[in-house]
């Protein structure tokens, strides 16, 4: 391939169509085309500039960021204008992919992110991407076309942030057996949770110091209701265990419902209250789900304060492994984004291909209430003799046993109990999700049971 101009397309302008691998198997430059300009991707393209030796030196051919696909190339962006030059922006997103050897995708969303990777696959292209939900949705349509077509489609940067773990699942691991990821794969949630724990505030408070920090959107209905972490637990599933798993298959339960009280039983009882993504391998197949959790104050995933992120990975012969780092942001994510840029540019320079998807475990992914986990309950009852009694009945009936039962009246949360009552929390053995929903429905119809003011799962014990 001949080398392509030193300097970028004039504004509005895209590079010339892509000579065919076939006629030049090792370009001396590797032309890249961005989609997205948004924190992350102006952040890939000051780098990109910046380092462009280096990163070049490390590919073995020069990347020449050769245009950024926006929507309105006349608004500001961060470094364009400075480092980046504005000529590189262009609105032609069609034609910026045609002309590319490597496309990186930092559009989000669904359309037209798909398009355009197909687009780009089909034309020869390899792909970095960091859209979790499109590969949650339409990760294997994209996998087999990159398949297909001989090209990389490489998404370290869609799990979390600047954390390999795509890597080290799919390739380190490779000889072993996965059998449980736990992730906190959401910073604007983990944030929440932790200035609850560490600070007393409910969360409403919690979220709108996470808003005015900038960890979390004006619209925190992705990150708070779980979408966001549901997406990356479909991914790791994936990974982990070879099976295609999509985000519908995935439980989802967001930190909406989480309290103030809740968090405060949970320290009285040694947990720490976390949104986690939970895949793990069964007998009987694959079950994923995300949801708050109550996670013993020992285990390594209760020191992670913040917004960072971790992913702890439970397999046969590595034993426990656990990966920690800033989840989100521009410089945090940038760096996932050119490190598969650098592996996807080595890959074309020597004619291979990094590794494919691999889905030939094909493993039942298994319904939501098929989980096996323990519950936390608290509860207020009527306070006279017999009630307790009455209480563990109804869990041996459901096949549920009881691990712990505190009654603490001057607990803080217990304080709004009226007189005549008295506060219940009851930690269960490990049971079905079915039957262990079953067992809350029909403790609730108890006639001393006057409330059940919380339900949270026991994880990571």
């Amino acid at each position: 391939m001949p080398a392509a101009p030193s300097s970028g397309p004039l504004s509005g302008a895209v590079p010339a169509a892509r000579p065919s691998q076939a006629a030049d198997p090792k370009p001396t430059v590797l032309r890249v085309a961005l989609l997205g300009c948004g924190v992350v991707g102006s952040q890939v393209a000051q780098t990109l500039i910046q380092h462009a030796d280096d990163l070049s030196a490390r590919a073995g051919a020069r990347l020449e960021l050769v245009g950024i696909a926006v929507r309105d190339a006349s608004r500001p962006r961060d470094g364009v204008g400075t480092v980046v030059p504005a000529t590189l922006l262009t609105q032609d997103a069609e034609s910026l992919v045609d002309g590319a050897d490597i496309v990186i995708e930092l559009m989000g969303g669904i359309e037209p992110a798909r398009r355009l990777i197909h687009r780009a696959i089909s034309g020869g292209a390899s792909v970095v991407t960091a859209n979790k939900a499109l590969l949650a949705a339409h990760g294997p349509e994209l996998f087999e076309a990159a398949d297909a077509a001989g090209v990389d489609l490489s998404f370290e940067a869609a799990v979390a942030g600047a954390i390999p773990i795509v890597r080290p699942v799919r390739e380190s691991l490779a000889g072993d057996q996965v059998r449980r990821v736990l992730g906190i794969v959401n910073g604007t949630t983990n944030y929440v949770l932790d200035q609850m724990t560490t600070h007393g505030l409910d969360l409403e408070e919690a979220l709108k110091e996470a808003q005015t920090l900038g960890y979390a959107e004006a619209d925190p209905t992705a990150d708070v209701e779980g979408h966001d972490a549901a997406a990356k637990a479909a991914i790791l599933a994936s990974l982990a265990f070879h099976t295609r798993v999509s985000l519908a298959q995935v439980a989802c339960e967001g930190i909406t419902r989480v309290t103030a009280a809740d968090v405060a039983a949970a320290q009285q009882t040694g947990h720490v209250v976390k949104l986690l993504a939970i895949a793990e391998q069964t007998a009987e197949g694959v079950s994923v789900r995300v949801h708050p959790a109550l996670v013993p104050a020992a285990h390594p995933l209760a020191a992670v304060r913040g917004a960072f992120n971790a992913v702890f990975v439970e397999a046969d012969d590595a034993g426990p492994l656990m990966f920690y780092g800033q989840g989100a942001g521009g410089r945090p994510t940038s760096s996932a984004v050119l490190g598969d840029l650098v592996s996807a540019a080595r890959d074309r320079m020597v004619g291979g291909r990094g590794p494919r998807e691999s889905a030939y475990a094909s493993l039942p992914v298994l319904p939501h209430d098929a989980a096996v986990t323990r519950y936390q309950v608290r509860l207020v009852v009527a306070d006279r003799p017999g009630v307790l009694a009455q209480v563990a009945q109804v869990l041996a009936d459901h096949g549920v046993s009881i691990d712990t039962v505190r009654q603490a009246p001057d607990e803080p949360y217990a304080v709004d109990v009226a007189e005549g009552t008295a506060a219940l929390l009851l930690t269960t053995h490990s049971a079905r999700e079915a039957s262990l929903a079953a067992t809350v429905a029909a403790v609730r119809g108890l006639e001393p049971v006057h409330e059940i003011t919380s339900v949270l799962r026991v994880e990571g014990a």
